[in-house]
């Protein structure tokens, strides 16, 4: 700097045209002390000295501005003091292990670095603990510093006023190096440049909390190589990672154990343990948000005639008023106020869209529907709503939003009545359309509905083959659980119903036997408040079918009967056919059971409707095999089997194939009943249906058994019990378990299928 000085003050001389002694007699400054600045001997050089230079040289602003600069330079070289402008380290602080080990991991490879060193650009939703990371990593690690640690609170986000002007946190951070005011220069780029100056090769921290933008933030980073810049921001400062290098950090919620450790840390021990039913519902409420945990705990605490269960009861009600307070530091809603605030009107719009979604998440093409705004235009606003910490994206292209964020979108901006049930709507109509398309790839031959065009900007997701059918229903299925609800709770009776009819062959695949109870639950209740009788008695039929499968033989029954009911008020001989076909399957006696797959056989045969007819043939044969007729069964599940090929319906061969094993297995011809399981077995995972897989598994399994083939039986039987257990159908695995018991101690298992 001492160089940097001298050659200034000796190119501007030149540039006017003066020898030192003409300099000196025009300024009034010594010959020699003109001659000590320009050969670098005057290491601190006066103030008085260089102004009165200055005005001599008859300066332009700019040239001032660089003349002061390096004569600051030049002073401050050797007295510039050591800041330690760290606030006070939070606490408690708990958790964030990985959050630091990054920061410390981060710190380690960037050392020898040949550019600004940002370590970290931390970003996430207000209240969830950024500046709380970043201080105490700080503080954990001053030591790393020794030549000090700058910090700015820039105001990015603040309740009380602008974000804070660059040059003004510059200016903060000349007077905290110690720069005398009066070498200060006055453009912003110039003082942005002594600051660089003085920290050039220092070992200092710069921690930069609450940026609005990169554009606050860049002007505040030194231009050597040797200090670290922390900055944290709810925004995720995209620029200032792509155009400076800085390691992006998420911070997230807390996990339970560490949110536990929180409300320990806060209320002690004694009080946490007394209530630990409590406790646990306010992590869960509060879904490891560090500022509601925090609130909650500091209620408690200035509170304490109140429970914690009190405080659950008021959380649970779904406002956030329990988290709210006159002080903004200590308010949730007033800190996400601010991020809200920032948005634009179309922003804040689709973040109340959001809220209003169905279902713990949301793809890009469901928000296409639910915005109703094109599908670049909705991308470029969730992108928005991303860096803006208020959604977050998965690693799936999902987007979330935490729960108590949600809770805010759904108060912070007014939505119109209009606009809110006609985005709804479209939601609605998109994942009802698309669900209903997916189940017509899993079964084509299925008697079809009839859907209302959905409104227009709602754009169904196109789904080519059964896989990806399959994919989509197991990443939606909570949602369409969701939507179905949402339905009911506006009255959108004909939604309800159809998403039930649309998730029936998925929750049948993939053994999801609760939900397919709970969805025809609602769908009866919805169908009778319609005027459609073919409605009613559709619901009824499947209401029973899902009672059945759970073993609810009673609920069953008195389900079927009042559709059969329906249907011969109707008469309604196809309607009749699927009701005594749904029968059969309820009736523990098998001789009841058979009439009724009989009586479906002869309704079916009355109509041109092949596909019903075979499925009746199979049940015949079914129910007979199961009598012990076996001749009658094989003739009946070949007819069967003869009419799916023919139609190409490929559940109902794979079914058939079963039944045709079990018929020879149980009439001693193991060999074809293995060939026959087999068969049925690769078309159940062509359909990915992993319900019959896991049934016809147990059933090769005593197949092999018979055949002596215990290693292959011991397989198969593991495999159906691995499948039984994950689709909840504990009973089944329970059965699977005593019999590979059975069979790895030697003996035979017990009823064989």
């Amino acid at each position: 700097m001492q160089g940097a000085f001298a050659t200034t003050v000796r190119r501007l001389r030149l540039r006017a045209g003066l020898t030192q002694e003409a300099l000196s007699e025009r300024s009034g400054v010594s010959v020699s002390t003109i001659r000590g600045m320009e050969t670098g001997k005057r290491r601190n050089p006066q103030l008085a000295s260089v102004r009165q230079l200055a005005s001599a040289l008859d300066l332009r602003p700019a040239e001032l501005d660089e003349l002061l600069t390096a004569a600051a330079g030049a002073a401050e070289r050797t007295t510039i003091p050591v800041p330690r402008q760290l606030p006070a380290p939070p606490a408690p602080f708990v958790g964030r292990h990985d959050e630091l080990d990054r920061l410390d991991a981060a710190l380690r490879s960037a050392s020898g670095a040949a550019a600004p060193v940002v370590i970290t650009a931390v970003a996430g939703a207000g209240g969830v603990g950024k500046s709380w990371l970043a201080l105490h990593w700080a503080h954990r690690n001053a030591d790393r510093f020794p030549d000090g640690q700058l910090f700015v609170d820039l105001r990015g986000f603040s309740p009380d006023g602008d974000p804070m002007d660059p040059a003004v946190a510059v200016r903060g951070f000349l007077d905290a190096l110690g720069v005398d005011p009066g070498r200060i220069p006055v453009a912003p780029h110039a003082q942005a440049a002594l600051f660089r100056s003085l920290v050039a090769d220092k070992r200092m921290l710069l921690v930069l909390d609450n940026a609005a933008d990169t554009a606050q933030v860049t002007s505040l980073l030194p231009g050597g190589h040797t200090c670290t810049v922390a900055v944290t921001s709810r925004n995720r400062l995209s620029g200032l990672i792509t155009g400076h290098g800085a390691r992006h950090l998420p911070v997230g919620t807390l996990t339970d154990t560490e949110a536990d450790e929180l409300l320990v840390a806060r209320l002690g021990t004694a009080r946490v343990e007394a209530e630990p039913s409590a406790v646990a519902e306010l992590v869960g409420l509060c879904g490891g948000f560090p500022l509601a945990l925090s609130i909650v705990a500091g209620r408690a605490h200035t509170h304490p005639h109140l429970s914690l269960a009190d405080l659950a009861d008021e959380l649970r009600d779904g406002t956030l008023d329990v988290l709210d307070d006159a002080d903004p530091a200590a308010s949730l809603p007033a800190v996400l106020s601010l991020s809200h605030r920032a948005l634009t009107a179309e922003e804040a719009e689709v973040f109340a869209l959001l809220a209003i979604a169905p279902g713990p998440d949301i793809g890009l093409p469901a928000a296409i529907s639910l915005t109703g705004l094109g599908r670049s235009r909705t991308r470029a606003v969730l992108r928005r709503l991303e860096q803006a910490s208020l959604v977050d994206q998965d690693a799936a292209g999902r987007y979330r939003m935490h729960d108590l964020i949600r809770r805010y979108a759904a108060t912070a901006h007014h939505l119109a009545d209009t606009t809110r049930e006609t985005a709804l709507r479209r939601v609605l109509d998109f994942y009802t359309h698309t669900a209903y398309a997916a189940d017509r790839l899993l079964d084509s031959h299925r008697d079809p509905i009839e859907l209302a065009p959905p409104l227009p900007a709602c754009r169904p997701q196109p789904l080519p083959d059964i896989p990806a059918a399959m994919e989509w229903f197991d990443t939606e299925h909570r949602n369409l659980l969701a939507a179905q609800r949402t339905a009911v709770a506006h009255a959108f009776h004909h939604t309800s119903w159809q998403l039930a009819w649309a998730l029936y062959d998925f929750h049948y695949r993939r053994g999801h036997r609760h939900d397919q109870l709970g969805v025809w639950q609602i769908a009866v209740d919805s169908a009778g408040r319609l005027p459609d009788s073919g409605a009613q008695i559709l619901t009824y039929r499947l209401l029973g079918r899902a009672h059945v499968v759970l073993g609810h033989h009673q609920e069953a029954i008195a389900a079927m009967n009042r559709a059969l009911a329906l249907s011969e008020q109707q008469n309604d001989r196809a309607l009749q056919a699927q009701a005594h076909y749904t029968l059969a399957s309820i009736w523990p006696d098998g001789r009841r059971a058979l009439e009724h797959a009989r009586r479906s056989l002869d309704l079916y045969r009355g109509l041109d409707q092949p596909i019903g007819e075979a499925n009746a043939l199979n049940a015949v044969g079914w129910y007979a095999a199961r009598l012990g007729e076996h001749d009658t069964a094989r003739e009946h599940c070949r007819s069967a089997l003869a009419l799916y090929q023919q139609h190409q319906d490929v559940n109902g061969q794979a079914q058939t194939l079963d039944s045709l094993g079990y018929i020879d297995h149980h009439s001693g011809r193991h060999h074809d009943a293995v060939r026959h399981y087999l068969q049925a077995m690769s078309l159940y995972r062509d359909l990915d249906n992993t319900y019959e897989t896991a049934d016809t598994l147990d059933r090769l399994g005593h197949t092999h058994a018979a055949l002596g083939h215990r290693d292959r039986a011991l397989d198969v039987w593991r495999q159906a019990r691995n499948l039984y257990r994950r689709q909840g159908r504990d009973q089944e695995a329970e059965q699977v378990d005593r019999q590979l018991d059975a069979l790895s101690r030697g003996g035979h298992p017990d009823g064989a299928r």
